[in-house]
């Protein structure tokens, strides 16, 4: 859906918890298109910056019941803006390796291959084309989402 903001508002259990809210630089667009592929994120709006209408000021996608939200303002001046560091994105889903290969085939980079973990769950690590990590974590039997 490419409403306005204003025209439509997620579902309030996609507003619960932290939601993250990433400056893009200008890639915003792109970001939310890429994470439709990647991720299966379902468009809940977005809203273009009146003077610089290629630009987003909001943006917000649902992935896998949760919101994320992204912007290209105020990241200008960002000295790496395709790089966040010290963070990544987790998704906890019950069928990992479609994730997974969804993920990859889109574009992502593998950091760390999706393989079971010592602590009994499978999981990896990849990176998007932004510079945003994303681990995809299907819980072991004890842990089942």
């Amino acid at each position: 859906m490419t409403e306005t903001a204003t025209e439509t508002r997620p579902d309030a259990s996609v507003m619960r918890g932290v939601i993250p809210y990433i400056g893009y630089g200008g890639r915003a667009n792109e970001a939310a298109d890429f994470y439709a592929r990647a991720f299966g994120a379902i468009d809940l709006g977005r809203m273009p910056d009146g003077e610089r209408p290629e630009r987003l000021m909001h943006a917000q996608v649902e992935i896998n019941g949760g919101a994320l939200m992204m912007t290209d303002m105020g990241c200008e001046d960002v000295a790496d803006p395709d790089r966040l560091n010290r963070a990544h994105m987790q998704l906890v889903v019950a069928d990992g390796r479609a994730w997974w290969d969804r993920a990859v085939a889109a574009g992502c980079t593998v950091v760390m291959p999706y393989e079971r973990q010592f602590w009994g769950d499978d999981w990896g690590l990849v990176e998007d084309p932004f510079g945003i990590q994303w681990a995809i974590l299907q819980p072991g039997a004890e842990h089942e989402v």
